[in-house]
């Protein structure tokens, strides 16, 4: 009976999920979803790849929280629309969630909409928002077992941001080890090491998101 439950609720979330990708397709509209352990870094990524592409690409983003609007607020400072969920408890966002938050935004105005769902590596795997790229975000300071605990995150992702690698030399992460063990669960994996503090690496990763835009909207037929 458990099993038959979960079946469909996901089914039910699967429904309004290809909805929202067909509002997301239907404005060519790029979406991204953020999944992280808390304190991945997934906000202040957020901000230094606003700061580097807003000139080019018209931005927006739904903040997924269990309370607070804090993220949000950080979001608008750099003039990015930001609508909030607040779960009150739930560890994820949902595709209905999304769909609610997504008649704030004016889609047809923007060409990226980034979905930072709650903290936590599990859940979130689990559930389709309609998204066109889910990218997992882990921090060194985490260890570099995350890919091996948590492998259904990694199998759905199409990219990996490695944060955090200044602070590499005050901790026992084995980088290497942590890109290898992810790319043996999903070889097609894009890595990118980066530091969100310092700079280091985020251009590789600011070109791969704005091609990936790009390549996507083309892709969609009138």
């Amino acid at each position: 009976m458990e099993i038959k439950v979960g079946t469909n609720i996901l089914a039910a979330n699967d429904a309004i999920a290809a909805e929202n990708r067909e509002a997301f397709a239907s404005h060519r509209c790029f979406a991204v979803n953020l999944v992280s352990s808390p304190g991945a870094g997934k906000t202040a990524l957020l901000e230094r790849t606003i700061e580097a592409l807003h000139a080019r690409l018209s931005l927006g983003v739904i903040e997924g929280d269990i309370a607070t609007s804090l993220d949000a607020e950080r979001i608008r400072r750099h003039g990015v629309p930001a609508v909030q969920i607040n779960t009150g408890g739930g560890c994820h966002l949902d595709a209905y969630m999304v769909s609610r938050a997504l008649a704030a935004l004016a889609l047809a105005s923007l060409d990226v909409v980034f979905i930072e769902n709650v903290g936590n590596l599990v859940c979130p795997a689990e559930f389709d928002l309609g998204e066109a790229a889910k990218i997992a975000v882990i921090s060194v300071a985490e260890g570099d077992d995350k890919p091996l605990k948590y492998p259904v995150l990694f199998r759905e992702a199409r990219a990996v941001v490695i944060n955090k690698i200044d602070l590499l030399p005050y901790t026992d992460c084995d980088l290497a080890r942590l890109r290898d063990t992810a790319l043996s669960i999903n070889p097609a994996l894009a890595v990118f090491e980066v530091s969100c503090r310092t700079g280091e690496g985020l251009e590789t990763w600011y070109r791969w998101l704005a091609d990936s835009a790009r390549e996507w909207a083309s892709s969609i037929t009138p």
